[in-house]
């Protein structure tokens, strides 16, 4: 059958997620899910957009009440936003708006893996730019690329680190009339945002997930925040109905309880702080996250084993087998009760591992 396909398709390697164990027994610590249920809210609105003609008619295909509370939370005019299915799909929308084959994007790695899938279906040259270990923004190398599509996932996955707004601000006014993407799936546990960069650069658009601080990975819901031409374009390559009737309805009403949501971001900040002293009170090298998650690491100690062992006692963490990642695990915060889990099985085989390498770690 992959003589049907397109070469560069059937060549391609596709995007992995990360494992979705079926059945419980898990402690789940490797997908960046949110540990705590949506607003109340979210379920009314489902329950009501599925009752009656709800589910026979179709969707509105501009998401016209999940804009609008968007529109009102973040003060952005509803011509500045669209609405996707997630914020994967808005990315590939832009790679489909903006990219030729064998155009270039520019982005630094190690980060979102989807990116490198997008580039390969876009038959796209991807800029060879890459973090340091300190995941500081290259953007000499950035600019320097001129790409016509230059990607910045802020905070950083895996490494959850966060680039300032003056820095995307001055890159943007380098790229310029080239577009700039600030992937915010991460933002609403970080110290601040890009939003108000749409407003001043015509060059720049910026995502946001509501899988994560809202709660919502099951649904799929993105937004993309950008001056209308760029709005104007992506709706011309966005599927017909892009979103549920469902989807929808869960999107306005999360968005219209934000504050529940911000509750919970306050809860998994102060369970990452105290995770990341815990880490590092074991031995492990911690940057300060302004995610969901935190990377640590063992600086030259292969971790794919530790990764390994603590599967088979239940609990998921995400590693990612990269020269630049090898030593380096990435953990979501879950509940207090899943970290304490987590701390308690990983204590010993740290040791264990540290002892036979000899770095000295405890």
């Amino acid at each position: 059958m992959s003589g049907s396909l397109r070469p560069h398709i059937a060549r391609m390697a596709g995007y992995v997620p990360g494992e979705q164990p079926q059945g419980g027994g898990f402690i789940k610590l490797n997908t960046n899910e949110n540990p705590y249920p949506p607003s109340p809210r979210v379920r009314r609105a489902i329950l009501k957009a599925a009752a009656g003609d709800g589910l026979r008619l179709y969707p509105r295909p501009f998401a016209d009440d999940f804009v609008a509370a968007a529109a009102r939370l973040y003060r952005i005019p509803r011509q500045m936003i669209l609405a996707g299915n997630g914020s994967d799909e808005l990315l590939a929308m832009l790679f489909r708006a903006v990219l030729n084959p064998g155009d270039t994007v520019a982005y630094p790695s190690p980060t979102y893996t989807l990116y490198d899938t997008l580039a390969a279906v876009a038959e796209a040259r991807v800029a060879p730019i890459t973090y340091g270990r300190d995941f500081e923004l290259p953007f000499d190398d950035l600019a320097r690329a001129s790409a016509p599509l230059t990607i910045v996932c802020n905070p950083n996955a895996p490494s959850g680190t966060q680039i300032p707004t003056a820095t995307l601000a001055r890159l943007a006014r380098l790229l310029q009339p080239r577009l700039l993407v600030v992937d915010e799936a991460y933002v609403d546990f970080a110290g601040h945002n890009a939003l108000a960069l749409v407003r001043s650069c015509e060059n720049v658009a910026v995502l946001r997930s509501l899988s994560k601080s809202f709660s919502l990975a099951g649904m799929r819901l993105g937004l993309c925040f950008a001056r209308p031409p760029v709005i104007e374009g992506l709706l011309k390559v966005k599927d017909s109905y892009n979103l549920s009737k469902v989807a929808q309805a869960a999107g306005a009403a999360a968005l219209e309880d934000a504050a529940w949501a911000m509750r919970n971001v306050d809860r998994v900040r102060a369970t990452r702080r105290a995770t990341e002293a815990a880490l590092r009170a074991i031995g492990f090298e911690v940057r300060t996250s302004s995610a969901n998650f935190v990377l640590a690491r063992l600086p030259g100690v292969d971790l794919s084993g530790v990764v390994a062992a603590l599967r088979r006692r239940g609990i998921l963490v995400r590693y990612f087998a990269t020269p630049l990642l090898f030593d380096a695990i990435r953990i979501t915060i879950g509940k207090p009760a899943a970290m304490k889990a987590l701390l308690k099985e990983l204590k010993p085989l740290v040791a264990k591992m540290t002892a036979r390498t000899g770095n000295g770690a405890a």
